[in-house]
Order: structure tokens, then sequence, then C-alpha cells
């Protein structure tokens, strides 16, 4: 088994910690143990933070995978991670004096609709800054080729913080008010066990110097600044937007539930992408676009593969699981969990398109479209949320994520003679579509836990199964057979 599916395998098993772990705090201790319009609160301020996180950090994550490989001299790669360094401070230090000046206009237009916003507008901010230093030197050791370590800061480190944080709430170890500054400093000590990883890894000598290429990284990073925010924002302006539009910020929260279901359908990506990219980019930069192609379609019928049967056990469970949390005002996102899970099988499916645009000659191509995706989707979100509510926020997702999927997958196919699909694509899925019509009305009247176990077992051997008959997933079917002998 390769590197790559060895460690996207390693980081599939630490996303799904993670998630288990988020899993419990998101449907049960933020539900239970925090005050609704704190969890509003808190899920308002990461979200706000993360759409400014490409700016603040001035792209350099992204740019570090592009040009990385393209430095083979220690010293010019020194000369390259100084740069990524202290570039970002360029933003970050004329924003904050901005910030800190028109403190009170900013303040008061974010909660114009949910006053308690107001005092906590300061620590978008921060939390920003955090964020993305924490991706920077996460990027840092990616290119390395390393990323088990770093998924697992990510994915499971503020999360277990969290749920040791919602406990003290509940035992009245510190107040509503403590845990959201809490968290602030959970995410500030994530960023230093970063770096001092990333320092393990590869310690550059700190080299003040003009990199070679100067012009090429500022203006790929200019691209991608901004391509990277309009990215962030169709994943976050939703719950940016909901308590702009809505009264009651405690609508994010229920919103944010839901969200946090279906995302689960994503683990899959968000595995393979943390290892695949940097192998993406290195191929570009060799022109080794066979090995591009290769890991575009691999990559795809497996993410689809897993994503699939997540998307079948999330959605044919979800009554039963809203009917664990057992709180009347969350359960009314099953709508949200189906449309956004549908929207992340297309995700998974697209494979790297991304990394692929992102990091070839045509990552311009990249910009313009997530631009647009960002303007689509703020528009969409005006229209929708007003018409249907939570339910509008997430239809206005699917919407453009299918559009901008099409586009996206066409425009590869013509620029570079490459494409995700095969045969066993759709074959995959159409067992997806029928089981799910065939399993929807499986109505199993026990208890909701026991419910969920029953038809997840049935679900699971029957989709793999079919799966292994079809021969969907070459690496699947080797690894049967390897338990097999």
């Amino acid at each position: 088994m390769t590197n790559l599916y060895k460690q996207s395998l390693t980081n599939t098993l630490i996303l799904f910690i993670g998630f288990a772990i988020g899993g419990i705090n998101v449907l049960f201790l933020y539900t239970h143990f925090l005050d609704s319009e704190y969890y509003g609160l808190i899920t308002f301020l990461l979200s706000t933070a993360t759409i400014f996180l490409p700016f603040l950090i001035f792209g350099m994550h992204n740019t570090v995978i592009k040009f990385f490989s393209s430095y083979k001299k220690k010293q010019e790669v020194d000369v390259f991670l100084t740069t990524t360094l202290f570039l970002p401070l360029l933003v970050i230090i004329p924003l904050s004096i901005i910030g800190i000046y028109f403190y009170e206009q900013i303040s008061s237009w974010l909660s114009n609709k949910n006053s308690i916003i107001k005092n906590y507008t300061f620590l978008i901010l921060l939390i920003a800054v955090f964020m993305g230093y924490f991706e920077l030197f996460y990027a840092w050791s990616k290119v390395q080729l390393q990323t088990v370590f770093g998924n697992f800061v990510k994915e499971v480190f503020a999360r277990f913080c969290t749920t040791i944080l919602l406990v003290m709430v509940y035992f009245k170890m510190i107040t509503n008010n403590q845990f959201i500054y809490a968290v602030v400093i959970v995410y500030g000590v994530r960023v230093l066990i970063m770096l001092f990883y990333a320092l393990y890894l590869y310690k550059p000598k700190l080299i003040f110097k003009i990199p070679r290429d100067l012009k090429k990284i500022i203006n790929y990073s200019f691209y991608i600044i901004l391509a990277g925010s309009a990215g962030f924002i169709l994943l976050e302006i939703d719950k940016f937007m909901i308590p702009k539009i809505q009264e009651g910020i405690s609508k994010v929260a229920y919103y944010s539930v839901g969200i946090y279901i279906a995302s689960v359908v994503g683990i899959p990506a968000r595995a393979m992408q943390q290892i695949a990219t940097p192998i993406t980019a290195k191929a570009i930069n060799n022109n080794d676009f066979k090995e591009v192609e290769k890991l575009y379609k691999n990559s795809s019928i497996n993410q689809l593969f897993v994503g699939g049967l997540l998307f079948l056990l999330i959605n044919l469970n979800v009554e039963d699981l809203y009917a664990i949390i057992n709180i009347p005002e969350y359960s009314n996102g099953v709508f949200i969990v189906l449309l956004i899970s549908i929207a992340k099988l297309f995700e998974l499916a697209m494979s790297t398109n991304i990394a692929i645009l992102s990091n070839s000659k045509h990552y311009k191509i990249y910009f313009y479209l997530s631009l647009t995706m960002a303007l689509s989707v703020i528009l969409l979100n005006n229209w929708l949320i007003n018409l249907y509510g939570n339910n509008g926020a997430a239809l206005a997702t699917l919407i453009v994520v299918v559009f901008f999927f099409m586009v996206r997958i066409l425009y590869v196919k013509r620029k570079l003679k490459m494409q995700p699909f095969s045969i066993k694509t759709f074959l995959l899925l159409a067992i997806i579509a029928i089981m799910f019509v065939a399993f929807y009305f499986m109505e199993l009247k026990l208890n909701p836990f026991v419910n969920i176990i029953i038809r997840s077992i049935v679900i699971t051997i029957v989709y793999l199964l079919l799966s292994k008959k079809l021969k969907i997933s070459q690496e699947f079917n080797e690894l049967l057979n390897r338990y097999k002998t």
C-alpha cells in the first residue's frame, strides 16, 4: 500500500475519532450543557473568523504547497519559508489597527439583530490569526509529506478540549461567558503545538532576503487569497448570514447541528486532501500529468465509495438521531442534513479537481470560479433564507455546489484532457440511489439507539456486498482479499 493511502487511511481514522468527539459535543453537550444563544455565538465567531482566514494569512498556506517543491537548495527553501512566516504581518498589523479604530462601528453592524455579538467582536480577528498560522505551519508539515500529526491536532485536539470545557460549564466550574474565551485560548495553544511540530520536521534558518520568483509568489498569493476567502465564504457564509437576517442567534445553533451531521459524509475528502494536495502540486511542478490523472481518478471513486456509505447511514438514521437529541428546535434539521450531504457527495466525486486547478498554470480560473461561487451563494442565501429560513441556507449551498461542480469538471476536461469518472462512478451512484429509496421506507418501531444499530448493520452489509460484486473499488477488494489470505 502506498504512503498516500496509508496516510489517507490513518487520517480517515483520525477524522472519524475527531468527528465522534465533535458529534458528542454538537449533538449532546452543546445542546444540553450550553445556552443555545452562546452555542450560536461561538458558531458565529468561528465561522466569521474562518471566512477571513485566507486574507489574514495572505494565502501563504496554499503558497507553501504550490512553490515549496520548486526550491531545491536549502538556502532557497529557508528564504521562502521565512517570507511565508512574516509576509502575513503586512496584512494583520494594518487590519488590527483599522479594527481598533473602527471597533464601535464594526461591532454595532455585526450585532444589529443579535446584541450578544457586540462584546465579543474583537475575538474574530484573534481567532482568525490563530487559525491562519495553524494552517501555515500545517502546510510546512504537509510539504514534508507528514500529515498525520497535524491532522490529529486539527481534528481531535480542539474538539477534545471543547468537551472538557463543556463539562466544566455543566458542573458550573466556568460560566457560558468564560467558555467563549477558553475556546479562543484552545485555538492559541493549538497553533503553538503545530509550530513546534513543523520546526521539528524542518527548522529553517531565518533569512530575510527576497525569494526567487517573488513576483510569481505574490501574484499567486493574491489570487489564492481571494479564491480561498471565496471558498470559505461558500462553507461558512450561511452561519454568518442567518443571524444577520433572522433574529435569534440560537437559530445558528439549530442549523449547525444539521450541518455537522451532514459533514460526516465529507470525511473521506478531508482525509485524502491532506496528502493528495501536496502530491498533486509536486507532480504538476514536475510535469507528471499521468500521475495527476491517476490520482484524480482513483481518489474520486474511493472517496465516493466511502462517502456513499456514510451518506446512507446518516440520512437513513437521521430521524432516530434527532429523537435521541430530543430537543424539538433542533429536529427541524432533517432536510438540511439531506441537502448538505448531497452537496458533500458532489464534492467527493470532484476528487482532486481543486488541487489541480489551484496548483496548475490555470490557477487564475480557480479564483474567478471561487469568486463567482461566493457571490452566488451570498445572493441565494439572502433570497432563500428570507423565504425558507435555515432550509433556504442549505438549499443555496447545494445549488451552488452542483452548478460549479459541473463547471470545474468540464474546465479541467477541456484544458488538461482529464476527468475523474468511469462507468464505476455511475454504478456506485445507482447503488446509493436505489438503496436510499429502498431503505427509506424501512420503519423500525424500537428504541432509537436500537433502530440505528440494526439499520446501520443491514445497510453496511448490503452496500459492501453490492460494491464488491460490481468491483467498484479496487483498493477495497484488495483489502478484503488480503484479510482472506
